[in-house]
């Protein structure tokens, strides 16, 4: 298939799944995954996108040539390489070679592009309903949706992370995440300059279609929406997801957000535990774990550093020098740490307890916020 044909911003929402990329998963699978792309990986995605944004603004003012085309070629093979390695984006079927993106950037396709340029400079959007322009409108597509995936994901991330956190404590039902939800953001949304959130989830288009749903095999009446921009994408679906009572939990022994979808208290993914050489997964070692944290004496060293820190910011709460939310994200900071150096040794006696001081917790989470 070739990547004009999939639809990287498009998911379709079936009951409790959603599809992307032919892949049903569970609603809010897409957004919790985006959450592990690493800040290093988008770093080299915002990089690798700057010569495509500079052939935006030329797509804008309508004036791009062959050549500029030409040259952002080898960054759109660069990016689709790039998410050929990153989950949920791997999910699409990118071939090894980059075959398609040659063939896409043919001259014959940019032939195609600058004359669907041209007449959506003269005719506007109609331009863009001309079968005589498909192949051009997919290769200006693509470079628009490449060329922002890197900068979304930042923004993303920086706003769904502290979100998420705040959902551990969550009642782990749809009305106890609506309420987390409630708390979080502005109850009363409004599309205007200074709620970007909601404007960024504004430019959608929704459709109900008949499509065959992968696990099922039959067809399935599916809300299909498409949007105009990655983060829009990857918080639809999470607060989707949110909707029917899934909901991502950061896992303390990978580190990596995974989707529970029940009301249990899921507390360790299930992938591979990193550096266990006898394989075990994150959910076997945690369960070990914790078992040796509800059996450590309260005197034990690990135990007390996190006993007399949580109560030292209890008493801070107290005074009044410390605000409610930045008490709980020192809390949770906490938790997380003493459940490290239960799991690490090497942490344990290294750097935990200068984490886990009063100021080094307080630094982190107002770095956190921010």
């Amino acid at each position: 298939m070739s990547i004009l044909n999939q639809n990287l911003l498009s998911l379709d929402f079936w009951q409790d799944k959603v599809t992307y990329a032919g892949h049903a998963l569970p609603t809010g699978s897409v957004g919790c995954a985006a959450m592990n792309i690493t800040d290093e990986q988008i770093r080299s995605l915002v990089q690798l996108a700057i010569p495509l944004a500079a052939v935006v603004e030329l797509i804008k003012a309508g004036t791009p040539t062959a050549e500029h085309f030409s040259a952002a070629k080898e960054s759109v093979l660069q990016i689709t390489q790039m998410m050929r390695t990153m989950y949920p984006l791997s999910l699409f079927d990118f071939p090894n070679d980059g075959h398609d993106i040659q063939q896409i950037f043919s001259d014959e396709y940019i032939e195609n592009a600058i004359a669907y340029i041209n007449a959506a400079q003269e005719i506007g959007v109609g331009a863009a309903f001309d079968e005589q322009n498909k192949k051009g409108i997919g290769v200006v597509k693509l470079i628009c949706e490449l060329a922002q995936l890197g900068s979304t994901l930042m923004i993303y991330k920086q706003g769904m992370i502290e979100f998420a956190h705040k959902l551990h404590n969550s009642k782990r039902t749809p009305e106890g995440y609506a309420a987390t939800f409630a708390e979080h953001f502005n109850a009363a949304p409004t599309l205007s300059l200074d709620n970007p959130m909601w404007m960024q989830l504004t430019n959608t288009t929704m459709q109900y279609v008949s499509s065959v749903m992968p696990e099922k095999g039959i067809p399935q009446l599916v809300k299909r929406m498409h949007y105009v921009s990655f983060v829009g994408m990857f918080r639809s679906d999470l607060f989707e997801g949110l909707c029917v009572g899934h909901a991502p939990r950061l896992c303390p022994i990978c580190g990596k957000w995974f989707l529970t979808t029940d009301a249990r208290q899921t507390k360790y993914c299930g992938g591979l535990a990193p550096g266990d050489k006898l394989g075990r997964t994150c959910r076997q070692i945690g369960n070990l774990k914790g078992r040796e944290q509800r059996e450590l004496a309260d005197d034990h060293p690990i135990k007390a550093i996190y006993t007399r820190r949580m109560n030292t910011i209890t008493q801070y709460l107290h005074r009044g020098t410390l605000d409610e939310q930045t008490a709980a994200v020192m809390k949770r900071l906490a938790k997380d740490k003493l459940e490290r150096a239960i799991f690490d040794h090497v942490y344990a006696k290294g750097s935990y307890e200068a984490e886990m001081s009063q100021d080094a917790l307080l630094k982190e989470s107002r770095t956190s916020i921010k």
